[in-house]
């Protein structure tokens, strides 16, 4: 594992989701346990053809769509050119994507949902860029709108953290370590392909939330937790057991 192929002032995110291989092992993102989740909290929220519905860090877009099949007005979008490309393949009326950083506004007052799933944040150098993604996403709603965020649940994370694994996908092995450190936790993927294998390596790093750290976050931009769940089944968080942390917060202001 080389701790040092971590470049300073690398953005590791546009370089792993430019990547092909990027879907390839993550093609699981857009499996029926992926879909079952988002329905189940759509159903929570009670999101009927009239809501608007931001998916903030859509990827590809497939989950997103799916959405727009329900009758739901959505709009996907995501850092990466490449992935929102694919997605603008199933543009309709009801499903639009843009190619937008969410550190940055995007659609004021607009949204009555905002969803930020999988782990699609935590992925910039410092506070305030993850303040500015929550303030981003805040701005979006609708006074009352509702904000929820899928995120690791860092303590499980910490406690089962598997330190190396192989992983085939379609003839493709992935060799993946992992480490994390009192901040961030690390993933380093080396692709082997064809029994080749590729000199480049890519390396996630994902900050470490706490629960009250992202209540600090979403208080400061008018926003107030109002449930935390602890996995896919929306079953209670328990700090230590749950695997997921995901946060339902209202827009208060």
């Amino acid at each position: 594992m080389d701790k040092n192929n971590i470049m300073p002032g690398t953005e590791w995110y546009i370089d792993w989701f430019a990547s092909p291989y990027y879907d390839l092992l993550y093609q699981y993102r857009n499996s029926q346990e992926a879909w079952e989740f988002i329905q189940r909290v759509l159903t929570k929220l009670e999101a009927d053809n009239g809501k608007k519905i931001l998916d903030a860090g859509c990827g590809n877009g497939i989950n997103t769509r799916a959405m727009s099949l329900m009758g739901l007005d959505v709009t996907g979008i995501d850092i990466s050119f490449r992935l929102i490309d694919e997605a603008r393949k199933m543009e309709t009326p009801n499903l639009h994507f843009f190619q937008h950083d969410m550190r940055l506004p995007f659609h004021i007052n607009y949204f009555d949902i905002a969803l930020n799933l999988f782990n699609s944040f935590g992925y910039f150098r410092t506070e305030r860029e993850h303040d500015n993604v929550i303030r981003t996403i805040a701005q979006s709603l609708k006074p009352n709108g509702t904000l929820v965020i899928d995120y690791l649940n860092t303590h499980y994370a910490e406690d089962n953290l598997v330190k190396n694994e192989k992983k085939t996908v379609n003839d493709v092995v992935f060799h993946i370590a992992r480490w994390h450190s009192a901040t961030h936790f690390y993933k380093q993927i080396q692709v082997e392909e064809k029994g080749k294998v590729l000199k480049h390596l890519y390396t996630e790093r994902v900050a470490k939330f706490s629960p009250g750290d992202f209540t600090d976050m979403l208080s400061y931009q008018g926003m107030q937790v109002a449930d935390m769940f602890g996995d896919y089944n929306l079953a209670p968080y328990d700090i230590r057991n749950s695997q997921r942390m995901v946060i339902f917060a209202k827009k208060i202001r």
